[in-house]
């Protein structure tokens, strides 16, 4: 990036101000400060060098400038946009972008000139979740093999370090965020599974491909998007309380919203200092990123909005074609809290949605595609037919395929054959990006393949079987190996009580029986945290069926005791393995 100033660069931080903790963030939204509130033109890190910009729309750019100045953005295409800089310092418009290529530059002028280079156009997705989102490529199995060779100048890479905060953000305060080629070194800092995603897409449409991977371990869905639309939300509101009521606890003890604060301003001036001095790594692998305030519970990273005010707030409108969603295990502790998930889904992807689209001018739809991830297999190998309310994870799948099912434009990738027995951030994320980016192909792109695995379409009771029909069969139906039974599946009758299932392929159907459930009513499917080892339903192409069921009997009882999922303790020189599973063939 080359910069001309007309002005001198002054910076000015504002004095933090107190929490409160009857302050409405949707308040903060409106009345939002002006960072950096000097005279000089500034953009958001995702504006970079190597950036990529979504084809054949309106790309929005935005900053802050000299109000009542002009702010003037020029393409190498022969593109040119202007708007005036806003009484607040603020200012917005919209750059017609072309078919995609390479090679292009970006002009930015007003109090100074900022000039990017090598500008990529072409297909932008926006990568989003918890740790396992996050997992590098480097950490992950196949890394030997698969980063030395990532030399991919037209995949494109813009990953920010972890950040949250109670008030939303104009800017990112991680100073090495920046769009990055694909190379052998950012791919292996890059989560793995938007790197398999995005690699799928770049070679399959043979155009630039762009993503924006914000990943924030450990974090429910509830701190990825504003408080005013989940305030209603009964268990969001309990949420909220519970770290609430935590804070005061500790605050009578001395941990302060104030001296947390001060603490951060400190550590801050700190990081300012070594980027400035040119240092940026924080150890021999690590780069230097910005401090985060753990304690008290408010101000903390697992507070509801707190990710969406660092981590999405300021990097939206950029211009995307859709996005994918890997969180779940945070929102996954016991049967309740999973089940609810649906619901919480659909709220997010809604919001996103209609933000997104209103806030870039109308140029991102307000359909955008939506794809997540159904959670892989974890804990103990599945050894009853149907595993009862300590197995949330089962819950949260059913959650996820009845979220794809009711929300539209929207894809799950199916992970049960992947995961580990033992650890919750498994390595074998190949998988999971790989199906993404079929997906995308498929539904997205409309390319004639076949992008996911079966999916219940319809079941009878015929005497004493049960006939199960299925969506996306693709080129038939297969156990993972087929020279074994079927597995995975339960059946019971009036009584609720699950039997192990006969289950055998017949004309691209399931028919499931068993001698000791003489007039069934009810199926289920992979029913268990960790049902891999079961010969497992494929589609010959490769892809897993989604768990389900048939019954809508309840999951739980709400005055029970809360049951939460079992965290298995790691063996003594445990070594995770990965699995053997179909080659995905689309």
């Amino acid at each position: 990036m080359k910069t001309t100033p007309n002005t001198t660069l002054t910076s000015r931080r504002t004095k933090p101000a107190r929490l409160s903790c009857y302050t409405s963030i949707y308040t903060l939204l409106l009345v939002l400060p002006l960072i950096g509130a000097a005279t000089e033109l500034r953009l958001p890190s995702i504006f970079s060098d190597h950036m990529i910009l979504q084809q054949k729309t309106h790309n929005t750019f935005w900053g802050v400038g000299k109000p009542g100045e002009t702010v003037s953005v020029s393409a190498s295409w022969g593109a040119i946009a202007k708007t005036n800089v806003q009484p607040d310092g603020h200012w917005k418009l919209f750059l017609e972008t072309p078919e995609a290529n390479t090679g292009q530059s970006i002009t930015i002028t007003s109090t100074r000139t900022i000039t990017y280079e090598n500008v990529a156009i072409g297909e932008v997705w926006l990568c989003v979740g918890q740790s396992n989102m996050g997992w590098s490529m480097g950490n992950s199995f196949g890394a030997d093999q698969e980063t030395p060779t990532a030399n991919h100048p037209h995949l494109r890479i813009y990953k920010s370090q972890r950040e949250h905060w109670h008030e939303p953000l104009a800017f990112q305060r991680d100073r090495l965020a920046r769009w990055q080629p694909c190379t052998p070194e950012s791919a292996a800092e890059t989560s793995a599974v938007s790197y398999y995603f995005g690699k799928t897409l770049h070679q399959n449409l043979n155009i630039p491909v762009g993503i924006i991977v914000q990943a924030f371990a450990g974090t429910p869905i509830e701190g990825w998007m504003p408080w005013e639309i989940q305030k209603e939300d009964p268990r969001a509101v309990a949420h909220k309380a519970s770290y609430d009521e935590n804070s005061k606890r500790r605050e009578t003890r001395g941990d302060t919203v104030e001296k947390a604060l001060a603490t951060f301003e400190a550590e801050l001036a700190t990081y300012n200092t070594k980027i400035d001095s040119g240092e940026i790594m924080k150890n021999a692998v690590r780069k230097l990123s910005p401090p985060i305030i753990t304690s008290p519970a408010r101000l903390g990273h697992q507070y509801p909005a707190h990710q969406f005010n660092a981590m999405i707030y300021p990097i939206r409108p950029y211009g995307i074609r859709g996005a994918i969603w890997y969180q779940g295990e945070r929102n996954a502790k016991n049967a309740p809290q999973a089940e609810h998930y649906t619901t919480q889904l659909e709220r997010l992807i809604g919001y996103y949605r209609r933000s997104w689209h209103a806030l870039s001018g109308g140029h991102v739809a307000d359909d955008f595609p939506f794809q997540f991830t159904q959670l892989p297999s974890w804990n103990p190998e599945q050894s009853t037919p149907v595993e009862g309310i300590e197995a949330s994870w089962a819950v949260s799948r059913e959650a996820m395929r009845l979220a794809n099912r009711k929300i539209p434009n929207t894809g799950m990738a199916v992970t049960i054959d992947t995961g580990d027995a033992v650890g919750l951030h498994p390595k074998n994320k190949k998988p999971i990006g790989l199906r993404h980016g079929y997906l995308a192909l498929e539904k997205t792109y409309n390319q004639n393949i076949t992008g996911c695995g079966p999916d219940l379409a319809s079941h009878t009771f015929i005497d004493a079987r049960c006939i199960l029909s299925f969506d996306h069969t693709g080129k038939g139906l297969t156990a993972a190996n087929p020279d074994k039974p079927l597995g995975g599946f339960a059946i019971a009758g009036e009584d609720q009580i699950w039997h192990w299932g006969r289950a055998r392929l017949r004309n691209n159907t399931v028919v499931v029986s068993s001698p000791e459930v003489k007039k069934p009513v009810a199926i289920r499917y992979a029913w268990a945290m960790n049902p891999s080892r079961q010969n497992l339903l494929y589609n010959k192409n490769g892809f897993p069926a989604s768990p389900f069921r048939t019954d809508d009997w309840p999951l739980f009882d709400p005055a029970a005791e809360l049951v939460e999922v079992h965290k298995p303790k790691k063996p003594d020189g445990y070594t995770p393995q990965d699995w053997k599973r179909p080659e995905m063939n689309p």
